[in-house]
């Protein structure tokens, strides 16, 4: 496992090293140029392919997995990945696939994945539910389908500041490592490891000072990895709860489904359009309030990678819970309940300018 989580790491490292230093290059297809868009804040124009470095260490990964452990099948959580990838890495250098074919490819993707792994989801712990999907395999299919693809979009929603979703994807494939490893599945251990390793060398160049993002290209091949592994450690192993998975991943789905709602039924516009108003947006906005106003990228810089902490401990609300009580499905069930309560309350608390002094961080430019 050491030598999957080195070589993976090493390769990541490297090839964003490689994408940075010549950018020149290829800046003509990579770079994020759009700087005043609604959900754009970054100070200079960046590449926006850390989906390559991603796929790098997790092919790099995956191939030490299939050849030190004779874990051959490790390597097809590459391959069924790919239409994610690739769907999101064209619109990362072209900017027109829309976000409706990037979540059918994904959708192709979790197709592959049920066929060629084995990947599906057969129970939720919900008696009546679970009736329909071991009986009735089409509706097993669908739900797998939905359930991988609405992941992947979810962790490509909360994509919006340095660190944010790389971090959070750690902690999370963390999570499930100590999962696979309690229950000895050694190839999805492996897998964990090679992400985890891929991560950690993305997330050298990208916190804090942004240098590479992941792209839709990288955070769709995230979403896809977190939730073709989740729905394998359920599958294989009847004592892991098929809630622990979801409370692992609650923060970006539960951000998705209530951005779903405050768009569509209290703003009346569609799910689809972007706007200014995630979690992590107004985080950034009313709560991270170092060098506000001033318009020096190093200061834009640090400001928005000082946002990302804010999210990492309001994921570890759920992963870490969702590590201890793996087994427990209706102690899991109550952490859901308590997460979407403690997510709507700081929300509206936000939203609303009644924040405690105490998680404001302020710091003026006169100050300097």
């Amino acid at each position: 496992m050491l030598k999957i989580l080195i070589i993976s790491t090493f390769l990541s490292l490297f090839v964003a090293m490689f994408l940075i230093h010549f950018s020149h290059l290829h800046e003509r297809f990579t770079l994020d140029h759009d700087l005043g868009g609604v959900q754009k804040f970054h100070a200079l124009p960046v590449p926006r392919v850390g989906g390559l470095p991603l796929a790098a260490g997790l092919l790099a990964g995956c191939g030490v997995l299939a050849w030190s452990l004779d874990e051959g099948r490790a390597l097809l959580f590459f391959w069924v990945g790919v239409p994610a990838f690739i769907a999101g890495l064209v619109e990362d250098m072209t900017k027109k696939v829309g976000p409706l074919p990037r979540l059918f490819a994904t959708f192709a993707a979790a197709g592959l994945g049920y066929f060629v792994l084995g990947a599906g989801l057969h129970r939720v712990d919900i008696p009546f539910i679970d009736s329909f999907l071991v009986n009735v395999p089409l509706v097993s299919f669908l739900f797998t389908v939905i359930a991988v693809g609405g992941v992947a979009h979810a962790v490509n929603i909360i994509d919006g500041y340095n660190g944010l979703s790389g971090v959070v994807a750690v902690f999370i494939f963390l999570a499930m490592a100590y999962v696979a490893f309690k229950v000895q599945d050694v190839m999805l251990l492996g897998v964990c490891f090679a992400m985890i390793g891929a991560l950690s060398g993305f997330l050298f160049w990208n916190f804090p000072r942004g240098l590479i993002f992941a792209g839709d290209g990288g955070a769709y091949l995230l979403g896809f990895m977190i939730a073709e592994v989740a729905v394998l450690l359920v599958g294989r192993h009847p004592q892991v709860s098929p809630w622990f998975p979801l409370l692992c991943v609650i923060y970006p789905v539960f951000e998705t489904l209530y951005s779903i709602y405050r768009k569509k039924f209290l703003r009346g516009i569609s799910p689809g359009m972007p706007d200014g108003l995630h979690l992590h947006m107004l985080v950034y906005k009313r709560l991270v309030r170092w060098m506000v106003g001033s318009k020096d990228a190093g200061h834009l810089t640090l400001r928005n990678s000082l946002t990302s902490p804010y999210l990492w401990a309001l994921s570890c609300i759920s992963v870490v819970p969702a590590m201890l009580f793996w087994r427990h499905t209706y102690v899991l069930m109550g952490f859901c309940l308590l997460f979407t309560v403690a997510y709507v309350s700081l929300y509206r608390m936000i939203i609303r300018f009644r924040t405690p002094r105490w998680l404001v961080l302020r710091r003026s430019t006169s100050s300097r």
